[in-house]
């Protein structure tokens, strides 16, 4: 179980309409950390002008939650915005633990809860597309050289080599997808042709979907 700080961060006014709006982000935002399978240890919130090019949210505010991580032992902060991957891996160079924006969140519980094959491929797809801009987290070996059979050659990185993988997979991935694709569209002609009825079930995160 990961225990969580939930940041958002709120760029508007705060007239009552907006107000509103804004705690119901919040508390849907605390929903998508529970449905990921994290224990919500803490909801901190900040307002700014327009966002901090480096950190998302200013220096000050980075500390405080630098601090707060320590202080409750926390290991993924979760921020309730897109991160670039630059502003992730300077969070977590000052944090000092994981951090995930909102796109990654959803990703973990798409994970979480896909079921069909298909459906953990485009996962897995989007899961690995997410990750190739922010591979440098938490390495302390990118410029050590590596060589050796089946890599680039003796002037690769770790960073090269990881990244070279990822998009091997991705490339592996998309063809298992099409293959799947194909599979599927035939089953569906066969149904079509057998004038059996079809239907779609749609709704959000929680809404009862699997139960009904």
């Amino acid at each position: 179980m990961l225990a969580g700080v939930m940041l958002s961060t709120d760029y508007t006014g705060a007239n009552e309409l907006r107000e509103q709006a804004f705690q119901a982000a919040l508390n849907e935002a605390a929903e998508l950390v529970r449905a990921a399978g994290g224990d919500l240890v803490r909801t901190e919130t900040a307002k700014r002008d327009k966002a901090h090019t480096a950190l998302f949210v200013g220096t000050g505010k980075a500390e405080e939650l630098a601090e707060t991580v320590r202080q409750h032992n926390i290991d993924l902060v979760v921020f309730n915005h897109e991160l670039s991957p630059t502003q992730e891996r300077n969070l977590e160079r000052v944090l000092q633990c994981r951090v995930l924006d909102r796109v990654g969140l959803i990703l973990a519980i798409f994970a979480k809860r896909a079921q069909s094959q298909e459906g953990k491929l485009q996962v897995e797809l989007a899961q690995l597309s997410h990750l190739s801009g922010r591979l440098v987290r938490g390495y302390g070996h990118l410029q050590s050289q590596k060589g050796g059979i089946g890599l680039k050659g003796p002037g690769e990185t770790q960073l090269e080599t990881d990244r070279r993988l990822i998009n091997q997979k991705i490339t592996a991935l998309k063809k298992q997808l099409h293959n799947v694709q194909k599979q599927r569209a035939t089953r569906r002609k066969a149904r079509m042709q057998g004038n059996i009825k079809t239907f779609a079930l749609v709704g959000y995160t929680n809404a009862g979907k699997s139960s009904l």
